[in-house]
């Protein structure tokens, strides 16, 4: 099990000492396939990019590539299919197959660590977002407040987590929260809208206390959302 554990290079969350970036490029794969269903870039029954624009993507190599897509339609959760309009679709089932993947334990351990990365983001960069950063996280929040539909909510609340760690730390720490979210979304049930309604009153309150400048409720509107449920 991944331990949460970390340094702070100058004020900065140092990404290489944290789990996640131990993964095997088969494992990268299965997380980044895992957050682009949870983004509805490719939901089930869609089609995945061949495999030699999913290798330049990912910055591995195809065979790596062709191999964990094999692995992912042996587990359930994509299908092979031949012919003129054949290739690589993410499995209808997706959702059901998932579920018997579910390990609390390692999704737990993994949320510490997506936590203790966004407290030190916020730690580091409170007092100097730029605003418009902060409008942009807010036209995310916005539109949960005013989503009905479980699959949106789901989206929406993935990419302000993503455009959280880009607005504060840049495209490298972007890519590690996605690293960290996707394997999530194999390891964990998705929450509830209830659940994710209620995260999204700390999402608010976070931007507000960046706004002001408030180092210290800021971080604890980050420990409120983990406390409201994971990722």
């Amino acid at each position: 099990m991944a331990k949460a554990a970390g340094k702070f290079v100058s004020g900065v969350l140092d990404v290489r000492v944290l789990p996640g970036r131990g993964q095997t490029g088969s494992e990268l794969v299965r997380s980044r396939i895992a957050l682009r269903v949870r983004l509805r870039s490719e939901p089930p029954g869609e089609r995945l990019p061949d495999v030699g624009v999913l290798a330049e993507e990912l910055g591995i190599g195809e065979i790596t590539v062709r191999r964990a897509l094999e692995g992912m339609c042996q587990d359930g959760l994509l299908d092979r299919r031949r012919g003129r309009a054949g290739g690589t679709f993410v499995a209808q089932d997706w959702d059901t197959v998932v579920a018997v993947m579910h390990d609390p334990d390692e999704a737990a351990s993994l949320d510490a660590v997506h936590a203790l990365l966004e407290c030190g983001l916020v730690s580091h960069a409170v007092g100097e977002v730029p605003q418009d950063r902060l409008d942009g996280l807010r036209a995310l929040t916005d539109e949960l407040d005013r989503t009905d539909v479980a699959d949106r909510l789901l989206e929406l609340e993935t990419r302000f987590h993503l455009d959280l760690a880009e607005a504060l730390g840049g495209p490298g720490i972007r890519e590690f929260a996605a690293d960290l979210l996707g394997r999530q979304c194999l390891l964990l049930p998705a929450p509830t809208p209830e659940v994710v309604r209620a995260r999204n009153r700390h999402h608010t309150d976070l931007l507000d206390e960046l706004a002001r400048g408030a180092m210290a409720p800021a971080v604890a509107a980050v420990k409120a959302h983990r406390d409201a449920g994971t990722v």
